[in-house]
């Protein structure tokens, strides 16, 4: 079999690490072209040292020209944050294949990079775990009437209100079942994660935002699931490793044995359970809901003032719950532009972060 070439943007970071330990595993199916860190030279040096790339970009500088290689059969973009839009606009219409493991590319810009990679023939397959599960479910989707996400509902699934409010940082990032980064760790604390993943699959599978339900699963074995329009549901199940949607991912439409096969025993997990997610306790969700309805620049206005909230909690300046707080008061005054250009929404994006730190900064005063 031919070796599939392929490059990681965001090789350093949690995903990108996990991606280089599943072709590891799997190197006589893999050429790697080019591995892209964010700010840890030592370990890209050593990620290059190991996997032999073609060539390796530490920053922002030089993305552009591993997505304008059309040596690639598929890229993983793996990074965080909206330096992963640009990147993987440029692989599309090069007409290079998307392992998508960067959420702010369709939160952000989800119908300019849907409608281009229609355009030029491109897949774009899900990494999160989630919206992996529900392309591997949907066989037709014109027979799909409802998409159902689940969410594991984090650390404070069992903890009140109050505690939730008066958390700790550590007690936010003591995530049950996921080992992830700092940020989308607090979005799972929140349940902002899942409503981002809701936009997400609002553009990934084109479906209404009225058709998507999330359902709170703690085991966090059942990743995802749809319903059929004669009652029929079909769900994915896996052990909760992100190893194996990134494996899917980047192998698609072939599956091999990987770094976390094995049999899985349905008498060792036990149970299943299941439960409506509490909105007034997790309001974020609510939230992404909204933004997702309104359309436009009101997702980028949501993701930017997250962002900039969740790093203030990070830093020790606000409480968990001030999160919510912030989002909410940034898109209430936020003036949407529709079917936005990808310049104004990164002028966008520069504008919310603006007024959310110098909102931020003035409680602080």
């Amino acid at each position: 079999m031919k070796k599939r070439k392929i490059s990681i943007i965001g090789s350093t970071g949690s995903i990108g690490t996990q991606a280089l330990e599943v072709i590891e595993k799997l190197q006589d199916k893999f050429e790697i072209i080019a591995l892209a860190g964010g700010h840890n030279r030592e370990l890209l040096d050593a990620q290059a040292k190991k996997f032999n790339p073609r060539y390796t970009v530490l920053g922002e500088q030089g993305l552009e020209k591993i997505c304008s290689d059309k040596e690639n059969d598929i890229i993983l973009v793996a990074c965080s944050g909206k330096i992963g839009l640009r990147p993987t606009l440029t692989a599309i219409r090069n007409g290079i294949d998307i392992a998508l493991a960067n959420k702010e590319t369709l939160v952000m810009a989800g119908d300019i990079v849907m409608a281009e990679a229609k355009k030029h023939g491109v897949k774009i397959i899900p990494v999160d775990s989630e919206h992996c599960a529900i392309h591997q479910c949907i066989k037709d989707l014109s027979q799909v009437d409802k998409l159902i996400i689940t969410a594991s509902g984090g650390p404070f699934l069992h903890k009140s209100v109050d505690e939730m409010k008066n958390a700790t940082v550590k007690e936010a990032l003591a995530h049950p079942k996921w080992n992830m980064g700092k940020k989308i760790t607090v979005d799972s604390a929140t349940l902002m994660n899942k409503g981002l993943e809701i936009i997400e699959a609002h553009h990934l599978f084109e479906f209404d935002y009225d058709d998507i339900e999330v359902v709170v699963h703690p085991q966090s074995i059942v990743h995802s699931a749809i319903e059929y329009k004669d009652g029929s549901v079909i769900a994915q199940l896996g052990l909760p490793s992100m190893h194996i949607p990134i494996q899917y991912a980047i192998s698609y439409p072939e599956r091999f044995e990987g770094i976390k096969s094995k049999s899985f025993s349905f008498s060792e997990i036990a149970r299943l359970d299941f439960e409506k997610p509490d909105f007034d306790k997790f309001p974020c969700v609510k939230l992404a809901y909204k933004a997702g309805r309104i359309g436009g620049t009101m997702t980028t206005c949501l993701n930017a003032a997250n962002e900039e909230a969740v790093f203030a909690f990070l830093n020790g300046k606000i409480k968990l719950y001030n999160i919510y707080e912030i989002v909410e008061k940034m898109m209430s005054e936020h003036n949407v532009i529709q079917n936005p250009t990808i310049d104004e929404i990164f002028a966008v994006d520069k504008e919310i972060r603006e007024k959310t730190i110098k909102y931020l900064t003035g409680l602080h005063q």
